[in-house]
């Protein structure tokens, strides 16, 4: 992927940026204190040249499935989307201090968390399959921490959006952790390369490299990176308390042939799940949305560009609406009053106006009689 110049922070009303955290090819990510609720967040944010109308109508789809995955606890919290005065989208996030992209190479994951990591993201892309979508960057990068020191998968959304949009369709590959055939370019992702992208994450956690990195100076250009993923030799993590069947376990999700993999991230978390156990320890629960849930997915035909949502409720009062005809108001077509409006008014105050009148009437003609009579 070529670089790029990193774009200037854009203007957030409601927001003052702080610094930059990161820079991709097709987004900047920046963070910014957000002034109510007072709290930092990190804000993603597509550069001008890729903020036209048809990215734009694919980020409201997009960031809709974002805002309703967020609520899966190992999937990143988005607060808001928007689109700056400049004109470009952004995202507002959780901000996460660290990611696993920056422990594993510099220290000793536990074998334990390894596999409650697994378990976790597996349950997260698991969830998003359920609702169409594809994460197509599984690695240890976007696997975020937050404050707690949760694992979060991140970086759901943009990329997908930016391959439907007729963008180069390999926009997400990371060589190290991509599968044969989106290295091979038959596929820029499926269920089968999610598989793979995350047993290939986990490997990396146990063994501090990617699966098919080798030791010495020259060896792992992606040329020759992307030849040992071709070939998809697997070779042990290295770690002696790495038991054999957690070694069967990512063997089996790094397979050349996609359909010899496990069949789905729901799979492969049981196959974990069961090494959790054989180890003696605590089972990772995996997080999955209901089929109720999942089937109210998001409608990515809607692409319109949406203004504000405009409430529906309709408040009691005690004013004619606009269009309705006033008492003895003339109706334009026939210049009489309006019928309607004579036949639904009350007969009864028009009898008691009439009843006194003839009382009066009366009372008159008495009273001028006793007068001639005096």
């Amino acid at each position: 992927m070529p670089t790029r110049p990193p774009t200037t922070a854009p203007v957030l009303s409601g927001f003052s940026y702080l610094r930059p955290l990161g820079s991709g090819g097709f987004a900047d990510v920046y963070l910014y204190e957000q002034d109510l609720p007072r709290r930092q967040v990190a804000v993603k944010v597509l550069p001008p040249a890729l903020a036209d109308a048809d990215v734009r109508r694919m980020f409201n789809a997009e960031a809709d499935v974002l805002a309703r995955l967020s609520a899966h606890p190992s999937i990143l919290t988005v607060y808001q989307a928007g689109v700056s005065a400049d004109g470009r989208p952004y995202i507002v996030m959780e901000y996460c201090p660290t990611s696993l992209g920056e422990r594993y190479r510099r220290e000793r994951i536990p074998v334990a968390e390894a596999l409650a990591v697994g378990v976790k993201v597996a349950g997260a892309l698991e969830t998003a399959h359920r609702v169409g979508l594809m994460h197509r960057d599984v690695k240890p990068s976007n696997i975020l921490l937050t404050e707690f020191g949760v694992p979060v998968l991140s970086d759901f959304g943009i990329a997908a959006s930016l391959t439907a949009s007729g963008a180069d369709e390999l926009f997400a590959m990371s060589v190290p952790w991509s599968a044969p055939e989106v290295i091979a370019e038959h596929t820029a992702g499926s269920v089968a390369s999610e598989v793979w992208g995350l047993g290939a994450t986990v490997y990396s956690l146990l063994a501090g490299r990617s699966p098919f990195e080798r030791d010495g100076a020259g060896q792992n250009t992606a040329e020759q990176l992307r030849r040992r993923i071709v070939r998809a030799a697997y070779v042990p993590t290295g770690r002696t308390d790495v038991p054999p069947a957690l070694e069967e376990v990512l063997a089996r999700a790094l397979q050349r042939d996609p359909g010899a993999r496990f069949a789905t991230a729901g799979e492969f978390a049981a196959a974990l799940q069961a090494v959790q156990r054989d180890l003696g320890q605590p089972q990772t629960v995996l997080d999955v949305a209901p089929t109720h849930w999942a089937d109210a997915g998001v409608d990515f035909s809607d692409s319109e560009l949406r203004g504000p949502v405009r409430a529906s409720v309709a408040h009691p009062t005690s004013r004619k609406p606009s269009g309705a005809p006033r008492l003895g108001s003339r109706t334009a077509e026939s210049g009489t009053p309006d019928a309607t409006a004579a036949a639904t008014r009350p007969a009864w105050p028009w009898l008691l106006v009439g009843a006194g009148a003839t009382v009066a009437v009366v009372v008159l003609f008495v009273l001028l009689h006793l007068w001639r009579v005096v």
